[in-house]
């Protein structure tokens, strides 16, 4: 209509009735509707790219700029199982509610008791404080198990018996909605408050002549069966299999004859018992007789059952002095590693600090913790569920829009920079590191992911082609067998930043 119109003042000598002048104009408006009608939306494009995922995936997106003004909303208010954007929670609640966390993390550090028994003989307690990252290997600098070993030989020669005590937190090694499968994995380990070496044991599997079984690192834990093989050549493929509660392990397929070793990582079921027996190891190196066993001491979890279970007692209250006490680094370090590497132990070990403040140290009062902050934030009660600070529970639920909500919250706060930049960067680091590779959103997009069976996530904050940034929160549920959904996902947002 603008060109006709302009067409028609190229031409001042020509006279054309005014009637005839408005025909002409809204004939060109006619003409121009269809053009117009078959631009498609954003939400329209956005829409049909989610059509290309596989079958029956079920998908919820939120994307807002930064004052919180909706761009697109797909099932907004649908309660979707988060996976790890569960830890999203749980490391905003630690920046909001933990003191120090650029201190040395003295709260949390692991120490070692002697209790005098009877005359002379005495006990060695290991006593845990949550902290994630205790270490007993060789090469350890900082945070280690050997300093608390040589302080025990620096003081005695003998000692009965080796305790492992995780009282602090409430007997619960892993969370309601856990999949059973995962607990004999690292991805499910057993969570205590006394944690060693982020409660894995690494076996070492050694390729033998051809068609003999392969070799394993001496195991002071499990009890092996050793059904795997050494082949001339092809692939590696070795798997084991392990009942949860039980210590016989059953390894199991191939290995190539000029394949490196490989290393297995397993789940340990009671980590306060492997820290006391890898502590009764180190002592013994030192010339320190143990004349007992090694043992533990745990606090049981009372209330309810199932994902209501929970002890509202305080922890006990030490009656004898450590010995020796090793102080962990900054807790701000650790929030990274949760973020970046999406590490469940760790924000597990996080949820039950939230819930020591000022309750028992159990999963539900860190919920409770993490539930005050989304209040704070505005989000709506039936946008969340937790029963874990992970997302390794199938019982958790988000709403896309209650996680825009607290990313848009986060950035009115004092510590949401330094929350955001735990999170992985598109094409650089973490879990996002081989994501969004040659897209608009190399190194633009900042967000925490999520993996779990059937279930895809993907929230947090993007730089758009205009430089503007936008939030975003975007799950795949129910994801068919053979995947498909992220990289449906990571096209409609490279979409979305390039149309702003």
């Amino acid at each position: 209509a603008f060109a006709a119109q302009l067409a028609l003042q190229d031409e001042p000598m020509i006279q054309i009735p005014l009637f005839a002048r408005a025909t002409m104009i809204g004939l060109a408006m006619a003409a121009a509707a269809p053009a117009l009608a078959s631009q498609p939306s954003l939400e329209q494009t956005v829409t049909s790219q989610l059509a290309q995922a596989p079958l029956g995936t079920r998908f919820g997106l939120v994307v807002t700029d930064a004052q919180g003004r909706e761009l697109i909303a797909i099932n907004p208010d649908n309660r979707f199982i988060p996976a790890s954007n569960t830890k999203l929670f749980t490391t905003a609640a630690a920046f909001a509610a933990l003191p120090g966390l650029d201190q040395p993390d003295s709260a949390g550090g692991a120490a070692v008791r002697l209790v005098e028994v009877r005359r002379r003989v005495r006990d060695v307690v290991l006593v845990g404080h949550g902290d994630a990252r205790l270490s007993s290997s060789a090469d350890c600098v900082t945070n280690c198990l050997a300093t608390l070993a040589d302080a025990v030989a620096a003081r005695t020669r003998r000692v009965r018996d080796v305790i492992g005590d995780d009282t602090l937190f409430p007997d619960q090694r892993w969370s309601p909605g856990m999949g059973w499968n995962n607990i004999v994995t690292a991805y499910g380990t057993g969570i205590s408050a006394l944690t060693l070496d982020d409660n894995e044991f690494r076996l070492r599997v050694t390729p033998a002549e051809v068609g003999q079984p392969p070799s394993l690192d001496e195991l002071p834990y499990y009890r092996v069966t050793n059904q795997a093989v050494t082949v001339a050549e092809g692939e590696t493929d070795l798997r084991f299999t392990r009942m949860p509660g039980s210590l016989d392990l059953r390894l199991t397929g191939r290995i190539a004859a000029s394949a490196e070793p490989r290393t297995l990582r397993l789940g340990i079921d009671d980590p306060a018992l492997y820290a006391a027996q890898r502590l009764r190891t180190l002592l013994e190196a030192r010339g320190v007789r143990v004349t007992g066993q090694v043992r533990v001491r745990h606090r049981p979890a009372e209330g309810g059952e199932g994902e209501e279970a929970t002890s509202n007692a305080p922890p006990p209250v030490a009656t004898e002095p450590d010995l020796a006490r090793v102080v962990p680094p900054p807790l701000r370090e650790d929030l990274v590693r949760i973020n970046k590497e999406s590490q469940n132990l760790h924000a597990e070990l996080m949820v039950r600090r939230l819930g020591i403040l000022s309750g028992s140290g159990s999963i539900q009062d860190g919920v409770a913790v993490i539930g005050t902050l989304l209040e704070q934030a505005g989000t709506s009660r039936t946008g969340w569920d937790l029963s874990d600070g992970s997302g390794m529970s199938t019982y958790n639920r988000m709403s896309p829009r209650a996680v825009a909500r607290l990313l848009r919250w986060a950035t009115t706060q004092s510590w949401g920079t330094a929350w955001r930049e735990t999170f992985p960067v598109a094409a650089v680091d973490g879990t996002l590191a081989n994501r969004f590779r040659g897209s608009t959103l190399e190194r633009r997009l900042f967000a925490k992911t999520g993996s779990l069976n059937a279930t895809n996530a993907l929230s947090g904050y993007m730089t758009a082609r205009s430089g503007q940034t936008l939030i975003f929160s975007f799950f795949a549920n129910d994801v068919p067998p053979g995947g498909g959904a992220t990289a449906v996902m990571d096209r409609v947002l490279a979409t979305i930043a390039d149309a702003n």
